[in-house]
């Protein structure tokens, strides 16, 4: 089986928009049915928490290995912005942290609430977050992938001196992800998106010589390595610490189903595949006379409209999923392995 045939949205639409929600496989999708019927005929008592945590487990060894870093250095969060919650909630006063100036919400809600604490935070451009860090710069929070554009954040950042938080929401899944590589001291990830999982599904990994300064936002059961130790209760020493206090059983099966058919499929094929239909979609509009968006080589192509809200509107009727980007005359298509040519000629045809 074709990895398109795998996701029934296909057969309707050309969904060119994964960077906001991926397509749902089929696979996934029975997945949870089973797993709530599971729930709902044995019911949810011992072997319920055993079978949950042991599914959380396997949820976690899948995201490491998209990561590039050991299990045990994952935690199992509800998505991006929680992640980013979490670890931006280490910063205040005496912090000085470079953002660049087209950020998610996910990102500037968090780094508000920072400066409300007394942190300083400075904006610039994308393409300059590592010129900007200078003596004063104690960290860097900002996008591996822009969500805006598509164009991955400065190499340089990698040697920055300072802790680099990154929001993968439009990386993992889409392009290669290495932490050690990057060097970051956080990167947090969606579920939902590129990896085609469900709502309330995401992956935070924090470095080993970060983890003592990132809080533990919602100290829970499932963060603490002895909850019976009452108030003496010490949190995991590793990527537990900031676990998400309940993910249910029937996220971990869909998660876990819907890795397992990107998996069969082939991780560089699924990179290589997204990438190559993105760069000819962005040729495609080139051609046609669209201004499309600086970019890298990744899943992300945006472009010039003069009403580009209408425009995704008259997109949607037509059957082509993309999405505008509020406040920025910007309309946006994420291209992922599951979408042929013929989606993007669907999408010309339309503009």
């Amino acid at each position: 089986m074709s990895l398109r045939a795998e996701f029934p949205a296909c057969e309707r639409v050309a969904f060119l928009n994964t960077g906001s929600n991926g397509p749902v496989p089929r696979r996934a999708a029975d997945a949870a049915r089973d797993e709530l019927e599971h729930q709902a005929s044995v019911g949810r008592h011992t072997a319920y928490f055993a079978r949950r945590h042991e599914m959380g487990m396997r949820q976690r060894a899948a995201y490491a290995g998209l990561l590039g870093c050991e299990p045990d250095e994952v935690s199992l969060t509800t998505g991006t912005s929680m992640g980013i919650a979490t670890v931006a909630a280490a910063f205040g006063r005496d912090d000085t942290i470079v953002t660049s100036d087209e950020e998610h919400p996910g990102v500037y809600g968090p780094l508000a609430e920072a400066r409300r604490r007394g942190a300083e935070v400075v904006a610039v451009p994308f393409d300059l977050l590592a010129d900007a860090v200078d003596v004063s710069t104690t960290a860097v929070v900002c996008s591996h992938v822009s969500w805006i554009t598509g164009c991955i954040a400065p190499a340089a950042l990698a040697s920055v001196g300072v802790p680099v938080v990154y929001d993968g929401a439009q990386g993992v899944g889409a392009v290669p992800v290495d932490v050690k590589v990057l060097g970051c001291a956080a990167y947090a990830g969606s579920g939902q998106k590129w990896l085609c999982g469900p709502d309330g599904s995401g992956m935070l990994y924090v470095a080993p010589e970060f983890r003592e300064r990132v809080p533990s936002l919602v100290p829970s059961y499932v963060t603490l390595s002895d909850p019976a130790a009452g108030l003496d209760a010490e949190r995991w020493p590793d990527g537990r610490a900031w676990d998400a206090p309940s993910i249910g059983g029937e996220t971990s099966r869909f998660a876990l189903a819907a890795l397992e058919v990107l998996g069969e499929a082939g991780w560089d094929e699924v990179y290589t595949r997204a990438v190559e239909l993105a760069a000819r979609l962005a040729s495609m509009l080139e051609d046609a006379g669209h201004t499309v968006r600086p970019r890298g080589d990744t899943t992300l192509v945006s472009w010039e409209s003069d009403d580009a809200e209408a425009a995704n509107e008259r997109a949607r009727e037509a059957g082509v999923l993309i999405r505008h980007l509020p406040g920025r005359g910007l309309l946006r298509a994420s291209v992922g392995a599951w979408n042929d040519e013929g989606d993007l000629e669907r999408l010309l045809a339309v503009l």
